[in-house]
C-alpha cells in the first residue's frame, strides 16, 4: 500500500509541474521570439537503506527549443528578425548584458532604443540613442541610418549598429525573466556576420496544437493518479475494517 500511494502521490506532484510548464509555453504563443521550454518525465529510485524497491517520478527542463520560429512580415521600419541562430543584445533589467530574440523595437521619449519591454538594445559602445529624425532604417547588419529633422534624404546618416551575438545555442542559458546571457557570466562578442531582416518578426516556436493536446493528455494523467490515490484509501479502509471483523 505504501508502495502504491508513493508512486502515485510522486506521480501527480511531478505532472502538476509538467502542467506548469506547458502552460508557460501555450501562453507565449503569440510572444515574438519566444522559444518552447522542453520537459521529461524520468523515473529515479529512493536513495537510502531500506527503500531500493521506491520508485518516484520526477519532472524537469530539459532545456528550450532550439527551432527557429517563422518570419512574419510587418513593413514596421523598427521591427526585426534575426536570420538563423544568434540574438540581439539588451540591457537587462538587473544591468547585465543579455540576449533577445524578439525584435519589436520602439524609440522612447528620451530618443533611447528600446525593446518593447523596456529594456535597452545595446550598440558596440552601450545603449543605442535615436535623434529625432525624418526617417529610420536598419540594414542586414543592424547599422542604423536616420535622415535627420528637418534635413532632405542626401542627408542620410548612419549612427551606429545594433550588437548582433552568437556565441552558440549551447553556451547560453535562459533565465527566469526570459532573457539568455552567457553561462560563463561574460559578454559575447559582436559578430559581424549575422544577418536581420528589417520589418519583419519572429514568431513564437511554441506548436499550439501539440500545446493543447499535451495539456489535455497530462490533465487525464493527473486524474488517473488522483483516482489511484483514493483507491489506496479505498483499499486501505476495507483492509481495515476486514481486520476488525
Amino acid at each position: 500500500m505504501d508502495k502504491f500511494l508513493y508512486v502515485s502521490m510522486s506521480g501527480a506532484k511531478e505532472t502538476l509541474r509538467a502542467q506548469a510548464a506547458n502552460s508557460h509555453n501555450l501562453a507565449n504563443a503569440s510572444t515574438n521570439g519566444f522559444r518552447a521550454d522542453l520537459s521529461a518525465f524520468q523515473s529515479r529510485a529512493v536513495a537510502g537503506s531500506g527503500y531500493a524497491s521506491r520508485v518516484y517520478a520526477t519532472n524537469s527542463t530539459t532545456g528550450w527549443d532550439q527551432t527557429v520560429g517563422a518570419q512574419m512580415s510587418t513593413g514596421r521600419d523598427l521591427d526585426v528578425a534575426v536570420q538563423g541562430d544568434g540574438f540581439i543584445a539588451v540591457q537587462g533589467r538587473d544591468g547585465r548584458e543579455a540576449y533577445t530574440r524578439a525584435g519589436d523595437l520602439i524609440v522612447d521619449a528620451n530618443g533611447q532604443l528600446m525593446t518593447k519591454t523596456g529594456l535597452p538594445v545595446l550598440g558596440d559602445g552601450g545603449p543605442m540613442s535615436v535623434p529625432p529624425n525624418n526617417s529610420l532604417a536598419i540594414g542586414p547588419d543592424g547599422t542604423i541610418s536616420i535622415v535627420p529633422q528637418g534635413q532632405g534624404p542626401e542627408t542620410t546618416a548612419s549612427i551606429g549598429r545594433i550588437k548582433l551575438v552568437n556565441p552558440g545555442n549551447d553556451n547560453v542559458e535562459r533565465g527566469e525573466d526570459g532573457l539568455f546571457r552567457m553561462k560563463d557570466g561574460s559578454d559575447a562578442p559582436a559578430d559581424a556576420n549575422m544577418r536581420i531582416t528589417s520589418g519583419a518578426l519572429e514568431a513564437s516556436n511554441v506548436n499550439a496544437a501539440e500545446a493543447m493536446v499535451n495539456m489535455i493528455e497530462l490533465a487525464r494523467n493527473f486524474e488517473l493518479q488522483v483516482k489511484a490515490i483514493k483507491t489506496a484509501e479505498d483499499n486501505g479502509a476495507a483492509s481495515t475494517q476486514l481486520l476488525r471483523s
